[in-house]
């Protein structure tokens, strides 16, 4: 059986160490005899790749859905470009999302829902603010919890920029 974490939170973790610890509590907490795990995620920089990598550890699978095309989509974080890629080399499937015409914006809005459609339960790691753009933590939040789908809220502290 799968388990699929659908994943969002913020992209600058103030302890991305203790944010790994707590994932592997809640993941603890979720999986059960016989189930493989499999992290929904559009790979952004923190919450998103601290929870694929901690569902790699334990032998899972990665789901991706980009709201870009991969090289467009990395122009967002050229510092880590290189941990993108091998994440995205270990994934079993990779989706871009975005639509001709439409804006970078509304792109990163369709991702955060096909991670939702595509997951059992969505984890958000989430400092409980608003969002800071369309399709943030807080919307997804929001939308998952007005779809009846179950939401693991694992509170974070945002570090800057």
């Amino acid at each position: 059986m799968e388990l699929r974490v659908g994943v969002s939170g913020h992209r600058h973790l103030a302890d991305p160490g203790a944010v790994a610890t707590a994932v592997d509590a809640l993941l603890d907490e979720l999986i059960e005899a016989d189930t493989t795990l499999v992290a929904v995620s559009s790979l952004a920089e923190g919450a998103d790749r601290v929870v694929a990598e901690r569902v790699l550890a334990r032998g899972g699978s990665l789901d991706v859905h980009l709201p870009l095309p991969p090289d467009d989509y990395a122009e967002d974080f050229p510092a880590t470009t290189a941990e993108f890629d091998a994440l995205l080399a270990a994934a079993r499937s990779v989706t871009v999302v975005r639509q001709d015409g439409g804006s970078r914006e509304a792109a990163y809005e369709r991702a955060g829902l096909a991670v939702l459609d595509g997951c059992d339960v969505l984890l958000a790691l989430w400092d409980g603010g608003p969002a800071r753009g369309r399709g943030g933590t807080a919307e997804l939040v929001a939308e998952a919890r007005r779809q009846g789908r179950p939401v693991r809220v694992i509170t974070v502290e945002r570090a800057a920029p």
